[in-house]
C-alpha cells in the first residue's frame, strides 16, 4: 500500500517553499496515476507521521512499515523516533537507500572523520564504485483488501497562486515519466559534451534532473546506469564530468549530514563575525535582486529565469550568488532562503552547500576575493548573449559587444535600470570587509 504523509512540522524550519510545493502536487498526481495502472492507487494521509502510519497499519494489517532515508537534519530526528515508535507497536519498520549512491557514512576518512574538501571524497567516490542495483517495473501491485481512508490530494493545499505557477509549468513535467524523458534526452544529446555544455548558459547542456532526483522520480542509480550500461564508472570526460557533478550533489547531502547546523551557520566558524550589512539598510537592493533589476544583464537574466521557471542555470547561480554576497554584502542566508522559496529543486543540502560555497564560508569554498564579475563572465559563456536576450526582452536589440555592460551614464533602453552598484567600488569594500576576518 502506497502512502503519502503530509507532515510539513515535521520538516522544521525547511517546510516545501512555494515552487517545491507546486512541483510536490503534480508529482504526487502523476505518482497516483501510475500505481492505478498497476491495479494499485497512493493513499493521502495528513497529520503527525507516526500516529497516521500506525492508524493505517492497524486498519489494514498491515506488519511492516518501509521508507527510503532522507538526510536533513529534521527528518533525521523524525525518522528516528518514527523508526522506535512503529517498533513498539509491533511493526517492522526499515528504512532503505534510494536517494544516494552513497551513504554519508559509507565514505570516510581512515580515522573514521568525514571529509571537508571534495577532491579526496570523490577520489574515494571512485574507489569505492560499484554498479547500482537495479529491478524491473512491476506490472501489477495487489493492494490491500479495504482501502483506508485519506484526503484527497486538493486538500493538501500545495499549490501557490496561478499567476505564477503557469508560467513554471510551461518548462517541466513533473513524475517518474517525465525523469525519463528528460534523462533518455540528455544521455542521447548532451551527455557527451557535458564538460563544456554544462557552463553555457544559453544552450541546454545540462540534464536538469535535479528536480526529479530531489522528489524520487528517479534515482540515481538509475541516472548512472544511464551512463554507462555496463555498471562501471562513465567512459568519456563529458559522461564522467556528470557523474562527478552527480557526487558533488551527494557531498552536500553528506555536508549537512555531519554538519547539522550547516543551514543556518557558516562552516567555517570565523564568518560568524563577518561585517554584513543590515537589513534595514539593503532591503531596496536585496528586492531589486529578487527582482532582476539590479542593471547587470546576467544577474537579471538569472533572476528572472528562476522566477519565470522555477530554475537557474548552474553557472549563473553562482554569478548572482556571488553578486548578492559580496558586491551587495548582503548575508548569503537572504540568498538561501529565496532560492529556497523559488526553486523546483530547491534541496536542503544543495542550496546550503551552493550559497556556502560561493559566499567563502563553506567546505571547498572559493576563496573569498573570488568575485565572479558578471560582464566577464557573461563575455566568457555567454558570448552572443543568447541567455541574457531571451530573459531581459529589452535588451534584444544591444549588440553582443555590449549584450553584458551596464547602462552607461545617459543612456537608455526602454525602462531597464541603471545598475545598483559599482561593480570595482564594491568588490574593493567586500575585499576590506574580508580582511576584518581573514586572520582569525
Amino acid at each position: 500500500m502506497p502512502v503519502y504523509v503530509d507532515d510539513p512540522e515535521a520538516e522544521g524550519a525547511w517546510s516545501a517553499g512555494a515552487a517545491s510545493r507546486w512541483w510536490l502536487h503534480h508529482s504526487l498526481a502523476s505518482l497516483d496515476g501510475r500505481l492505478r495502472e498497476r491495479g494499485s492507487r497512493l493513499v493521502i494521509a495528513r497529520g503527525e507521521s507516526g500516529s497516521e502510519l500506525v492508524r493505517l497499519a492497524s486498519e489494514t494489517g498491515a506488519g511492516s512499515v518501509y521508507w527510503n532515508r532522507l538526510y536533513e537534519p529534521a527528518l533525521v530526528a523524525r525518522d528516528t523516533a518514527l523508526k522506535q515508535r512503529l517498533t513498539d507497536c509491533g511493526l517492522r519498520a526499515r528504512s532503505c537507500k534510494g536517494a544516494l549512491l552513497f551513504e554519508p557514512w559509507e565514505i570516510l576518512k581512515g580515522d573514521g572523520s568525514p571529509y571537508g574538501v571534495f577532491t579526496p571524497y570523490w577520489k574515494q567516490w571512485q574507489k569505492n564504485w560499484r554498479p547500482p542495483e537495479s529491478h524491473p517495473e512491476p506490472e501489477q501491485l495487489r493492494g490491500p483488501e479495504s482501502w483506508p481512508a485519506g484526503v484527497s490530494l486538493d486538500e493538501l493545499v500545495l499549490l501557490p497562486r496561478q499567476d505564477w505557477v503557469s508560467s513554471i509549468a510551461c518548462h517541466w513535467q513533473p513524475g517518474e515519466l517525465g525523469a525519463r524523458q528528460r534523462l533518455d534526452a540528455f544521455v542521447d544529446l548532451a551527455a557527451s559534451s557535458y564538460r563544456e555544455g554544462r557552463d553555457l548558459p544559453g544552450c541546454d547542456g545540462t540534464s536538469r534532473l535535479s528536480a526529479h532526483l530531489h522528489f524520487g522520480e528517479i534515482s540515481p542509480g538509475r541516472v548512472a546506469s544511464a551512463l554507462n550500461e555496463a555498471g562501471d564508472l562513465p567512459a568519456g570526460e563529458g559522461r564522467l564530468a556528470f557523474l562527478r557533478e552527480m557526487a558533488w550533489r551527494e557531498f552536500s547531502t553528506y555536508l549537512l549530514y555531519h554538519h547539522p547546523h550547516l543551514a543556518n551557520k557558516p562552516l567555517q566558524e570565523r564568518y560568524l563575525a563577518f561585517p554584513w550589512r543590515e537589513p534595514g539598510d539593503y532591503a531596496d537592493d536585496l528586492k531589486a535582486w529578487k527582482r532582476g533589476r539590479t542593471g547587470l544583464p546576467l544577474v537579471d537574466a538569472g533572476m528572472r529565469q528562476l522566477w519565470q521557471t522555477g530554475w537557474m542555470h548552474n553557472r549563473v547561480r553562482m554569478i548572482v550568488a556571488s553578486f548578492l554576497t559580496k558586491n551587495l554584502l548582503i548575508p548569503w542566508q537572504e540568498g538561501a532562503r529565496w532560492f529556497w522559496d523559488a526553486l523546483v529543486d530547491a534541496d536542503l543540502g544543495n542550496n546550503t552547500q551552493g550559497w556556502q560555497w560561493t559566499a567563502g564560508c563553506g567546505a571547498d569554498a572559493a576563496p573569498y576575493f573570488r568575485i565572479f564579475n558578471p560582464v566577464l563572465q557573461g563575455r566568457k559563456f555567454d558570448p552572443d548573449g543568447d541567455y541574457v536576450r531571451r530573459w531581459c526582452p529589452e535588451l534584444a536589440q544591444r549588440p553582443a559587444s555590449r549584450i553584458h555592460h551596464p547602462l552607461r551614464q545617459g543612456e537608455s533602453v526602454g525602462d531597464y535600470p541603471r545598475p545598483i552598484v559599482d561593480l570595482m567600488g564594491s568588490r574593493e569594500r567586500a575585499l576590506e570587509a574580508y580582511t576584518t576576518i581573514r586572520n582569525s
